[in-house]
């Protein structure tokens, strides 16, 4: 042994089965990972084939979304339960604000579904403003909503994610669970290690977020947040103030100007938001 090494320690044991795994089981496995792009590519190890050929899908779902988004204009992000019922406290919370957001020239973007995300993209589209989603293959179909003018369907999750964060100017946050609070604090993190300008977050039901926010105080008291980091969270019901906070902190600090949209080149398969 070389001086000064030292020992590695032990590989675990593997965990002791009753049975061994059968070829079945085996089989299934395979067949469960190959049947969504997310499973193959989380499936741990592949083959080095298999890896470039989801490099390429990877590749190709964010330049399918990127293209589908460069002709929208300044977007804001609607992010929030797909269960949330219509005519529901927060469904209208979330089609006023949707409507305000377009009132301001931007275009509305959601993940394309039911829920928050229908009421976001249906006050856009009653508003005369622009209403756009972007959809996600699921194991089960996710329906796109019928207010949403121009959507992408994004193969993986986190391309998604990119996709929905890249062209916007905002993020209004509605009550929703685990999928909606990863969207809020993945963005929060993107502001707070210098990759994002400080977009304004807007979380928006006070009753149901109250926890949270008390949650991230008691965080910033235990030292595991810095004490600015709560005020990058705009925290409110009223609609109005959300309107008057994104004229403020996205319209006027990023110098948001109507302008002509960039020309689609059709030969590409690109299509304007007029088409």
């Amino acid at each position: 042994m070389l001086k000064g090494a030292v020992n590695s320690p032990e590989c675990p044991k593997l965990p002791q089965v009753d049975e061994p795994i059968s070829e079945q089981e085996i089989a299934e496995q395979e067949v469960f990972e190959l049947e969504l792009p997310d499973r193959t590519l989380l499936s741990g190890p592949s083959s080095r084939l298999r890896d470039l050929a989801t490099l390429i899908r990877v590749g190709r779902d964010l330049l399918t979304g990127f293209r589908a988004l460069h002709f929208a204009g300044p977007c804001v992000t609607i992010f929030g339960s797909a269960r949330t019922k219509v005519g529901s406290q927060y469904y209208e919370m979330a089609r006023q604000m949707g409507a305000a957001c377009a009132r301001l020239g931007f275009t509305v973007v959601t993940g394309g579904g039911p829920g928050i995300m229908q009421a976001g993209n249906q006050g856009a589209f009653e508003a005369g403003g622009r209403s756009l989603g972007v959809n996600i293959e699921l194991p089960f179909e996710q329906e796109l909503n019928r207010y949403v003018q121009r959507s992408v369907t994004m193969r993986y999750f986190f391309t998604r994610k990119v996709v929905l964060v890249k062209y916007s100017y905002a993020f209004i946050i509605l009550p929703g669970g685990s999928g909606t609070m990863d969207e809020m604090f993945e963005t929060m993190t993107l502001i707070q290690t210098g990759k994002l300008k400080i977009f304004p977050i807007i979380l928006m039901g006070k009753d149901y977020w109250q926890p949270l926010m008390d949650f991230i105080h008691q965080m910033v008291e235990e030292g595991t947040l810095s004490p600015d980091d709560p005020d990058l969270i705009f925290f409110t019901d009223d609609v109005g103030e959300a309107a008057a906070h994104l004229q403020r902190h996205a319209v006027r600090q990023f110098g948001l100007r109507r302008k002509r949209a960039p020309k689609a080149i059709r030969v590409l398969g690109e299509k304007g938001m007029v088409d």
